[in-house]
């Protein structure tokens, strides 16, 4: 049993409300749960396969779900990466080993599946590539229409490609996202079509399924720190709220640090946190070459600045030169491909470590969000072509300088 609860004023609306903020106030809404009568143990959570549907009683959908088999995503151990650092324990969460290469994917199997379940007869969102990308392969699935609207020019190629081969309707705006944002909302309230943003307390139930793979991963340990990437602010939201629903269960006996990062160019999380301000103030032209986190205005920002100060965590940024030279470090360092955006993480981990504000004695998870080859061109540009020769071993053995 569940509701969908203002975070704001507290009001409630029943779960087959179609609704995304309160009608009184017109604050964001949460899922909330019924946990004193949830009958569930962790044993009973391990001895099921490890994916986003292991955690369904902590999730809404109550029939069959729309699922491409998302979830179970690696945690790798960055030892190289950690060495260098002098952190022991430097984990990566990797979710571009998704379906879809993102952690989009998470979402979209519970919000396609609630659209699904509340009669929706088609789907929309707006995007910077991966919420696009992921919404069309589940709207496929699903076999209802798709309709994304993207900034024109501001979207990798690889994540492009994705919602137009799983035959969505992609408009490309000329605007940014926030913009995109906007209109895709609008359309969605006067045709009755049903918003999949992060702004739907729904989609953000299967991301924070993040949190608790990650806890199953480290053999029920909760890591002293998880850093994520920040640009709507929906996946640190979500996890945040995760991890206090196994709190309330008796699972985890504490939380650990939210820390977000964001890129330079578009940092509104981050000057909030670091001006002790009481909401985020929106950034007009936002600009990175971190495409997935280029948002001036995170629609979940009340529910970020909650989760990184209720559970004592903090906010950076890092330029797009420490962005790319960890995206290079951890495809030679760790053999671990991201695209730019889901570099951050760790960029930010070692921004705060040289800088004294992480201890390295702390677990630390960084969430990496999305699979190298979802930007193609951005990691031809910071590489070397490859060395052509004639076809002869003479002449491989000179372009080999052997």
């Amino acid at each position: 049993m569940f509701d969908l609860v203002c975070i704001g004023c507290g009001a409630t609306y029943p779960s087959d409300a179609v609704m995304y903020t309160c009608s009184r106030c017109g604050h964001l809404l949460e899922v909330r749960y019924d946990l004193a009568n949830i009958n569930i143990t962790r044993k009973d959570w391990l001895s099921k396969p490890i994916s986003v549907w292991r955690y369904r009683e902590l999730l809404p959908v109550s029939g069959s779900p729309v699922t491409l088999h998302e979830g179970g995503t690696p945690l790798y151990h960055l030892q190289r990466i950690g060495e260098e650092l002098g952190v022991k324990e430097l984990y990566a969460k990797h979710e571009g080993m998704n379906p879809t290469g993102s952690f989009k994917d998470r979402g979209m199997t519970v919000g396609v599946s609630m659209a699904m379940q509340l009669g929706m007869s088609s789907v929309a969102c707006a995007s910077t590539g991966n919420t696009s990308a992921s919404l069309s392969a589940y709207g496929a699935k699903a076999g209802i229409p798709v309709v994304v609207l993207l900034p024109s020019g501001k979207v990798a190629l690889g994540k492009v490609a994705q919602a137009l081969m799983h035959g969505a309707r992609v408009i490309s705006i000329r605007g940014n996202f926030d913009r995109a944002l906007e209109m895709v909302r609008d359309l969605c309230e006067k045709k009755g079509i049903y918003l999949l943003n992060s702004v739907n307390p729904y989609r953000l139930e299967g991301q924070k399924t993040i949190g608790f793979e990650t806890i199953d991963q480290l053999n029920g340990e909760v890591p002293d720190r998880m850093v994520l990437p920040v640009g709507n602010a929906g996946n640190i939201s979500a996890v945040y709220k995760g991890l206090l629903e196994l709190q309330e269960l008796g699972f985890v006996d504490r939380i650990p640090m939210m820390t977000g990062i964001q890129a330079d160019g578009s940092q509104p999380v981050v000057k909030a946190i670091k001006g002790d301000l009481p909401e985020v103030v929106p950034d007009l032209n936002p600009e990175t070459i971190a495409t997935a986190i280029r948002i001036g205005a995170p629609v979940n920002a009340e529910k970020v600045l909650k989760a990184i100060r209720m559970s004592k965590g903090t906010a950076d940024s890092v330029t797009d030169e420490e962005i790319l030279a960890m995206q290079r470090d951890l495809a030679q360092k760790e053999g671990i491909g991201v695209e730019p955006a889901s570099a951050a993480s760790v960029a930010g981990v070692k921004k705060l470590i040289e800088s004294g504000e992480i201890d390295r004695n702390e677990r630390i998870v960084c969430v990496v969000t999305g699979h190298l080859l979802k930007d193609p061109e951005t990691v031809i540009k910071q590489c070397a072509p490859p060395i052509e020769c004639d076809a002869t071993l003479e002449s491989l053995l000179a372009a080999l300088h052997l």
